[in-house]
């Protein structure tokens, strides 16, 4: 065991979960339970290969919090099936995999993985102030290249990035993200604000793309000096102009990019240990009766080295 926080991007290995592990297994009810059984193969495997000490489930409160909303509108708007005045927008899932959502939270109960989220915040944002407050090192496993802004050499925070699959993670230091993209990781959030993300409703600065992005970053550190530079001249007029237009977005997209790192949300601190004999039967039996079988058994083994 190394003595390292893992953090887990939950939403992005429960969809990786079930749309990689084929629905063929259900529960005796006929319940899907693919995500579940995919999402407890992909424990075992970082337990086993990394050997956290802790391991954290950051779970999305709210998915799409309303005021990064009333900053750009367009925020995953595209993923929104119905609005929900009072509440978080309902997200656009497929309904096999909406149905597993409450059994992966009592499954990782079960095994002894802590939830935390935060109203109005998104996982990122949970992960983002646990990985900054955390007194040791921390491995971000996500497939969501936005939290590649939190990586820290300095601080041993890395990602273990999933978006080649689980049999190609990829650890992101800050060389890594620098050969990628030719900014630091402190630089990325503003990197991400210029280049834009369809996936997210993030329109960007039309006409700069991850290689001018890069370069702007490089000659002029972050996005404020960038926009000072357009503003006294200093860069093309072509440039110049592609900022003004896009000044009413850049005041405010930064705010929606950056994760927040300063919730109230504490680390509960619990190591990750085998079940004690009490706790492995409640989860062997939580297994017997979802139809879980092997998956999570290899949990369990994974906890109990």
């Amino acid at each position: 065991m190394t003595d390292r926080l893992m953090l887990l991007d939950t939403a992005s290995l429960y969809f990786r979960a079930f749309y990689g592990v084929p629905d063929k297994v259900k529960a005796p009810d006929g319940t899907s339970v693919n995500a579940v059984r995919g999402l407890l193969d992909i424990v075992a495997k970082l337990v086993t290969l990394y050997e956290p000490a802790q391991v954290i489930a950051c779970w999305d409160d709210d998915w799409r919090p309303q005021w990064r909303v009333d900053l750009i509108p367009s925020y995953k708007a595209h993923r929104v099936v119905e609005e929900v005045p009072a509440g978080p927008d309902v997200e656009e899932v497929p309904d096999p995999l909406l149905q597993q959502v409450p059994l992966i939270r009592e499954t990782l109960a079960a095994i002894g993985v802590p939830i935390i989220g935060a109203a109005e915040h998104e996982a990122d944002d949970v992960i983002g102030t646990l990985a900054t407050r955390s007194a040791i090192p921390v491995d971000i496993v996500t497939g969501d290249r936005d939290l590649f802004q939190l990586v820290d050499d300095a601080r041993d925070v890395r990602v273990i990035y999933t978006a080649r699959g689980m049999s190609n993670l990829e650890i992101v230091t800050d060389a890594v993200v620098v050969a990628k993209y030719g900014v630091l990781p402190s630089q990325y959030a503003d990197f991400a604000t210029m280049r834009g993300d369809a996936s997210d409703g993030l329109p960007g600065v039309k006409g700069v793309g991850e290689k001018s992005a890069a370069t702007l970053l490089q000659a002029h550190g972050d996005l404020r000096g960038i926009r000072e530079a357009a503003e006294g001249g200093l860069l093309s007029a072509a440039a110049s102009a592609r900022f003004a237009a896009a000044s009413d977005y850049l005041d405010v997209a930064p705010t929606v990019v950056e994760v927040v790192r300063d919730l109230d949300v504490v680390a509960p601190g619990t190591p990750l240990r085998a079940l004690d004999p009490s706790q492995a039967d409640a989860a062997t039996a939580l297994a017997e009766k979802w139809n879980l079988g092997t998956s999570m058994t290899r949990a369990l083994a994974a906890l109990a080295r």
